[in-house]
């Protein structure tokens, strides 16, 4: 009896030193007929060839009900890209009921040259997509914003941001912590906050090249900002991807960026690991 209550004692002591502990479990709660709109959009025309081809490495539905995505809210996806991956199945899934609204640097925020250049033909890529299909992206709305001041809209106007292999980005640059912030002031109370990240095998430093994030650190940068995390996924994770490339998941599809003797190889791999973090604000 003793040994037993000894051993319980310790499970407990471990459990409450683990940290705070997470949910693997869909917070969506869809109703059928919102499950069938998702899936629709999903499954929609309209999106590219190319999109459509990486959804079994994305997970497109999943990953969207596991961040509780539906009707009638207002979603924020970050720097989409003139790509539009997720805005392809987000802005036609929430056309008739809620608001989707992509977030993009602000060109006049990026140095003359190059880099400015850069983000206003992204800015002009997704305009462009959606001027093209008004009776999906007709409703769309797009935001500038600073990264190192990021304001997203007015505060507590938003229930859901997301964001999609950008963190490595952040950190590089030293605006990490700002964003988080900008993430928390546009959430309601209750709103959530999905992440989805690159995977490195322990954290990293901040100028880390290789795009991989430790899930620790992604985890830090949302509590130190007031969230906190309400579940975790392995939707988009890839045991295959060993995570120690030369030059990063850059290698690995859709980027390729290998020797063509590699090719074989890179795709046996298929995309990196990835982590899929919810929070929310309290």
């Amino acid at each position: 009896m003793q040994r037993s209550l000894l051993l319980g004692a310790v499970l407990l002591a471990l459990t409450a030193c683990s940290g705070p502990q997470t949910r693997a479990d869909s917070a969506s709660d869809l109703d059928a007929a919102n499950v069938e709109r998702l899936d629709a959009a999903v499954a929609g025309a309209w999106r590219s060839a190319e999109n459509r081809a990486r959804d079994g490495a994305r997970n497109p539905a999943e990953t969207l009900r596991f961040f509780g995505v539906r009707p009638g809210q207002t979603v924020i996806e970050i720097t989409p890209g003139s790509g539009a991956w997720y805005a392809e199945i987000l802005a036609p899934y929430l056309h008739d009921n809620g608001q989707y609204i992509a977030a993009m640097v602000d060109p006049a925020s990026a140095a003359e040259g190059r880099a400015r250049d850069y983000q206003q033909g992204q800015r002009d890529g997704l305009q462009a997509k959606f001027d093209a299909a008004p009776a999906q992206f007709g409703r769309a709305r797009m935001v500038a914003f600073d990264p190192k001041a990021p304001r997203f809209g007015p505060a507590a106007s938003a229930d859901v941001v997301l964001t999609f292999r950008n963190v490595h980005n952040w950190r590089m640059s030293g605006n990490a912590e700002a964003m988080f912030k900008g993430f928390y002031d546009v959430l309601r109370p209750g709103g959530v906050l999905g992440v989805v990240e690159h995977r490195a095998r322990a954290d990293v430093p901040a100028d880390d090249r290789s795009g991989y994030v430790g899930q620790s650190q992604v985890i830090a940068l949302a509590q130190a900002a007031g969230f906190r995390v309400d579940g975790s996924s392995e939707i988009n994770a890839n045991p295959r991807d060993t995570r120690d490339h030369p030059n990063g998941v850059w290698m690995l599809p859709p980027s390729n960026r290998h020797e063509p003797q590699d090719a074989a190889r890179f795709t046996a791999i298929g995309e990196s690991d990835r982590m899929t973090l919810r929070f929310v604000k309290p």
